[in-house]
């Protein structure tokens, strides 16, 4: 925990009063417990309290004081606003990017842009629980939409949708770099949503579905022995596109 910047922690606990009314369990407190409940890869609560209480007696040198409840944790992590750690993991952000900016992407060492993958995971979740999120009929959940950076593979940004939602309407909310390269699951294939990336000069990269309307005008000269099937320049030919957009389509 020597890594955390405490200064910086304490300043987005202030900012909405997370430790009001707290004496004893207050949020570095909790921020230490759900770390350690991270670092240990513990799959529930109770695993991570019973690992705590197991070693009770170091707790003390780990910064956390006082004995944590199983009720007393599920508590802080339910009433405790949570933009304190949103707002302070977007400081950890840039400094974790900073640590890999010059490591090689093992697709291409010799691509120098960021590159970043953005997908969406289904989670699934207890329907009384969380009645709001309906999925099923049985069941709820939510889709969280991420977008990793593939140098360290640290995710950057993160939207969280309904699970029922289609998944190309969280392009709307993507903030865009120029000259980035993205990678894009074909769920996300939206043309007129696309078109963005053109216009912002960043670049993309996905799987055609099926039933893609794709004219070649001319193919360039690929190694086949990289795995490379074609690179084909050519447009869009669908009516509903409206516009003659040139296109590379590489496979």
């Amino acid at each position: 925990m020597t890594l955390v910047n405490h200064k910086q922690l304490t300043r987005c606990i202030e900012q909405y009063g997370g430790n009001r009314s707290q004496r004893t369990f207050l949020c570095l407190d909790q921020f230490l417990c759900m770390a350690f409940a991270q670092l240990g890869e513990k799959k529930s609560l109770s695993a991570t309290v019973y690992a705590l209480t197991r070693m009770e007696s170091k707790l003390y040198h780990m910064g956390i004081r006082g004995k944590v409840a199983k009720s007393t944790l599920a508590d802080a992590n339910n009433k405790r606003d949570w933009r304190i750690w949103r707002d302070y993991v977007n400081t950890l952000i840039p400094e974790a990017r900073a640590l890999y900016k010059d490591q090689a992407l093992s697709v291409d060492e010799e691509i120098n842009a960021t590159v970043y993958a953005f997908d969406s995971s289904t989670i699934t979740l207890c329907l009384s629980v969380f009645e709001w999120a309906h999925f099923r009929k049985t069941k709820a959940g939510i889709k969280l939409h991420t977008q990793v950076d593939l140098r360290g593979s640290i995710p950057v940004y993160i939207d969280i949708t309904e699970a029922l939602g289609s998944d190309v309407k969280a392009l709307d909310n993507l903030v865009l770099e120029a000259f980035s390269i993205y990678l894009l699951d074909r769920g996300y294939v939206d043309f007129a949503r696309l078109y963005k990336f053109t216009l912002l000069k960043a670049f993309f990269v996905t799987r055609a579905k099926a039933n893609t309307k794709f004219s070649r005008l001319y193919s360039k000269p690929v190694d086949k022995t990289t795995g490379l099937i074609c690179d084909q320049i050519g447009y869009l030919s669908s009516k509903k596109v409206g516009t003659f957009i040139l296109k590379s389509f590489v496979a």
